[in-house]
This record gives structure tokens, C-alpha cells and sequence, in this order.
């Protein structure tokens, strides 16, 4: 009775091929003798330093004549900031205290670089007293009442 032991379980095993024998070339003829499946891929430039390499679709793209590019603010507007600004006494620095943003992002709509944001458009409007947005730029600001 002492052969008959519940607790003890032995598992016998074999183990499949690893990563290297698997990728090898006797393993991949072996596999499609058995009929297996097995699906084989060619890497771009492998083992070659041409990350730096002009493709025939980069010079299509060179050629492409459609201007891709974000819509920026008129110099409109950034005259009219700069004037509302000086107007009132203040530096790029002091208005973008005031509007809590960058000097930079005053600096950025004053020479018309900036992608327009209309959170940050509103702050300046306010701070400075002129409309920047519609169709009439620089026209003093209505104090609209606030609802309750």
C-alpha cells in the first residue's frame, strides 16, 4: 500500500523549443515538414544604420503643395493688445501676472504667433478693456451685467 500515495504527484514534461532554436533555420524547415504554421517576417533595413534614410514617400511629402498649419493670431490683434496694454501702463509681464498666464503667451499674441485660445482671448480682453474677438477688434469692452 505504500505505492498508492495521493500526495505525491509526478509530472513528466517536455519542454518546447526556446526563443533562439525556435527563430533557428533547422526549427522553421522542421515546423513546415509537421505542417505547422509558421509566419515569418523581413524587418526594414535590419541590422543597417538607415534611420536618417530619404524615402521615396519623404520627397512625395516634400512635393505635397497642401499648406498643413494652425491658424494663428492676426497681427490685428496683437497691435490691438500691445495698445490696450500700454495704454494702461503696463508691461508684458504685469498684464500676464494680472491674466495668470506666461510673459511669453502675451509675447507670442502681441507678434502673432500664438494659436488663438479663446479662455486665454477672454482674460485679455478683460484685463485690458478691448475687444480682440468679432468683427469689431479694438473697440472698448460693454461691462455686460453679471446674472445672478
Amino acid at each position: 500500500m505504500a505505492e498508492s500515495d495521493w500526495d505525491t504527484v509526478t509530472v513528466l514534461r517536455k519542454k518546447g523549443p526556446t526563443a533562439a532554436q525556435a527563430k533557428s533555420k533547422q526549427a522553421i524547415t522542421a515546423a513546415q515538414r509537421r505542417g505547422e504554421d509558421v509566419e515569418t517576417t523581413k524587418k526594414w533595413s535590419a541590422g543597417q544604420n538607415k534611420q536618417h534614410l530619404v524615402t521615396k514617400n519623404t520627397a512625395k511629402l516634400d512635393r505635397e503643395t497642401e499648406e498643413l498649419h494652425h491658424e494663428r493670431v492676426s497681427l490685428e490683434v496683437g497691435k490691438v493688445i500691445q495698445k490696450g496694454r500700454q495704454d494702461k501702463g503696463m508691461t508684458q509681464k504685469d498684464l500676464a501676472t494680472k491674466i495668470n498666464e506666461k510673459p511669453q503667451v502675451i509675447a507670442d499674441y502681441e507678434s502673432g504667433k500664438a494659436i488663438p485660445n479663446n479662455q486665454v482671448m477672454g482674460k485679455v480682453e478683460r484685463a485690458i478693456g478691448l475687444k480682440l474677438r468679432g468683427k469689431d477688434i479694438g473697440q472698448p469692452l460693454e461691462a455686460k451685467p453679471k446674472k445672478k
